[in-house]
């Protein structure tokens, strides 16, 4: 009876959960993991998702989220900073050197274009000017969320495309001191001569962080050696102590924060500790950033407003407007193409990154009431979905660069390729694999008038004399004498490599880079479980580390026999053409076929479906193949289905194995690749790309379902 009266005495259930702070964090974990996916499955970007989250659980909506909570305005800055961190980490600084006086000057001419017409329309709707140029700063940055596209299309090298990409530096460094000068002058008690002390403190600090952090961050990561979890730490502190110092000086966190990301940008490198850094952040605290965002939405009122909806299109057009004006001004002084300036324009014309940071500084300052902060929410969806359809179109024919230059000197090109022969490394490991990839290599290599390595690792240990050391290195030896002997057979140089080294993926990535080679042929048996994940993450692991590309085969027969390839492009829009160049090369060793295969919607007209067609054959000429594959279509309801059903009828699939990044505009990750990898019954070659070519804003990630369905060993 006690015990029942204690019970009754009890708080309710929801009284008790509404005190609990781990309640709206559990809510918005399930957020982040089940919305993305969700509005992914409509075809809508996952960041759309993220806000209308906000704005249904917001104090407008079910009131379940807080934006006032102290652990919502935790999360959220600290997801602030993130997304200032990263734009900075990702800005490729050697890229911005080599085009440096083209990307100052259309960098400059982006901003101020853009800094112009936003002041205007500020003016038009009657905001005082330090508002108005705010504005107008919000104008002059751009996100890079077109980058997948362009590289996958292979265009990156393009001039007008580097230029942009550099522009991206000037147009955010800024934005950002704009919105520092602007949220000083709205103190009131601003005047020129602490105007000018306040940019000589800017100045001063900026040389701090770039120069000082730069060479504290290489010095620590050359003294840490291989210890991740240190410089991981590092480059989190890094992060945190800019955006404290820049508060001392009187500058918003985001502005130290972008510094930061630019200051260790060398020193971090393309290696594990960047992918960690920019995975914590893009899992958890940007979209933790997004929801919150959209807690501050207030969707009846914006809609019922006639200003507000005439500002947003006053504001979406002038960005528009002035993005163009500034693309043209280009073309005339630098002599781009009509297609080079569309590209410009289109990769200039999103934006998220910066202008949602500098936005939301802006309104918890008091610059920006809730009418201009939807206003600039909108305008930013309608940009971040309209600048990379425009790319996806205007970009295709574009030209690289390197074919330029080869197009002009062929001879300096056929120098440089007797220099550097296609070198192909092999990892031997499995004997019951090794014949297989051997022969494999054999193929693309005779093709390509290259040679091949086999490469055996055996594991170091601490003393160079131990009894384990000498059977693992009499192990590697008997394995590479086997694979120089097959090679012999098959007609193909071979230059056996013996290396011994901490581990085996380490071993690869390095000895591959060491042999300047320009394929890994690695594979995988069919067996699963803890070995099968354990060596998964060596294949994970040489897959992010490698400078080149890696083909992780699972070969049923020998490779001489495969005379029917399919290789299927899941996406149009950033289409991996990898994979058709490598299956064309092992088709034309073997006077094989190739088949392209693209899945669309069942009810895709014919229209559309002959639309595709010609994309794609557009796309597949621009690798100048001698024998070009044959293009199939076809029109279902589930696209790993489709592409099994094809399958039946081919001796080999080509797969690209593209790790997804986890970018504000899409949080989902497609399953095609995992149901394929286990559900193929014939060979398989999945082709990943290096590190370098992949795409951009946050992190990449190898499923987990994936690797451990494909992966037995290191071969």
């Amino acid at each position: 009876m006690e015990l029942i009266c204690q019970v009754l005495a009890l708080e309710p259930t929801s009284q008790v959960l509404g005190k609990e702070p781990i309640v709206p964090f559990a809510i918005l974990l399930v957020v982040i993991l089940v919305v993305p996916i969700l509005f992914e499955r409509l075809r809508l970007p996952g960041l759309v998702g993220l806000l209308a989250a906000g704005v249904v659980l917001g104090p407008h909506g079910w009131n379940l989220l807080q934006t006032k909570s102290m652990m919502m305005t935790l999360l959220s800055d600290i997801g602030l900073v993130y997304l200032m961190f990263v734009a900075g980490l990702e800005i490729d600084t050697q890229q911005f050197r080599r085009t440096k006086n083209q990307s100052l000057g259309f960098g400059s001419l982006s901003f101020l274009v853009s800094l112009v017409v936003g002041t205007f329309v500020g003016r038009i709707f009657g905001f005082d000017w330090n508002l108005a140029i705010l504005i107008g700063s919000l104008f002059a940055s751009h996100s890079l969320l077109a980058y997948p596209i362009i590289n996958r299309l292979g265009v990156v090298n393009n001039e007008a495309v580097t230029v942009t990409i550099g522009a991206t530096l000037v147009t955010d460094i800024c934005a950002l001191l704009v919105l520092a000068v602007c949220v000083a002058m709205s103190s009131g008690q601003f005047s020129f001569w602490r105007l000018i002390t306040f940019l000589t403190l800017i100045t001063i600090y900026s040389v701090v962080i770039l120069v000082g952090f730069d060479w504290v961050g290489k010095e620590f990561f050359r003294r840490s050696g291989d210890d991740e979890g240190n410089q991981f730490l590092f480059v989190i502190l890094s992060v945190f102590l800019a955006a404290v110092g820049a508060q001392l000086i009187g500058v918003e966190k985001i502005f130290g924060a972008f510094l930061a990301g630019l200051a260790v940008n060398e020193a971090v490198g393309e290696g594990p500790v960047k992918e960690k850094v920019v995975f914590i952040g893009s899992v958890l605290f940007i979209p933790i950033f997004f929801v919150n965002l959209g807690l501050l939405i207030n969707l009846p009122a914006f809609l019922q407003s006639i200003g507000t909806l005439q500002l947003t299109l006053f504001i979406v057009i002038g960005l528009i407007g002035s993005k163009f004006i500034a693309a043209i001004l280009a073309k005339q002084i630098y002599r781009y193409n009509w297609q080079e300036t569309l590209t410009m324009w289109s990769l200039s014309v999103p934006q998220v990154g910066t202008t949602l940071a500098v936005m939301l500084v802006g309104y918890r300052t008091g610059l920006i009431d809730f009418k201009l902060l939807n206003s600039v929410i909108v305008f930013m969806l309608l940009t971040s979905t309209l600048g990379p359809l425009i790319t996806s179109r205007v970009a295709v024919g574009l030209t690289s660069s390197t074919a330029k230059e080869q197009r002009a000197n062929p001879t300096h090109h056929k120098q440089e390729e007797r220099d550097n022969p296609y070198t192909i490394v092999v990892p031997v490991y499995n004997p019951q694999t090794q014949q297989h990839l051997i022969e494999m290599a054999a193929l693309l290599a005779r093709q390509s008038n290259g040679r091949i390595i086999p490469l055996a690792i055996a594991t170091a240990f601490a003393h160079m004399d131990a009894p384990q050391l000498d059977a693992s290195v009499q192990r590697s030896q008997r394995l590479l004498a086997k694979a120089t002997g097959l090679s012999n057979v098959l007609g193909v140089e071979a230059q056996p490599l013996l290396r011994i080294d901490d581990a085996f993926a380490q071993g690869i990535s390095r000895a591959s880079r060491e042999q300047k080679a320009s394929l890994i042929v690695m594979g995988w048996g069919k067996r699963t479980g803890l070995k099968a994940r354990l060596f998964g993450n060596v294949i994970d692991n040489v897959l992010w580390a490698s400078h080149c590309p890696v083909a992780v085969t699972r070969l049923v027969e020998s490779p001489k026999k495969i005379q029917r390839i399919l290789v299927p492009l899941e996406n149009l829009i950033t289409p991996t053409l990898q994979p058709v160049k490598f299956a064309q090369i092992l088709a034309d060793a073997n006077q094989a076929q190739v088949t392209v295969l693209n899945v669309c919607e069942r009810r895709t007209s014919s229209n559309k479906i002959a639309w595709r067609r010609s994309q794609l054959s557009l796309l597949i000429s621009r690798l100048a193949l001698q024998n070009p594959p044959e293009i199939q279509i076809i029109a279902h309801e589930n696209t790993a289905q489709a592409i099994l059903q094809a399958a039946r009828l081919y001796d080999l699939v080509v797969l690209p194995f593209v790790r997804n990044r986890t970018v504000p505009g899409g949080l989902a990750m497609s399953d095609v690749t995992t149901q394929l990898a286990k559900q193929l019954t014939c060979s398989i070659v999945m082709l990943g790309e290096p590190q370098r070519l992949q795409t951009a804003i946050v992190p990449t990630e190898v499923t987990s379902s994936t690797t451990a369905a494909i992966s037995e060993g290191i071969v």
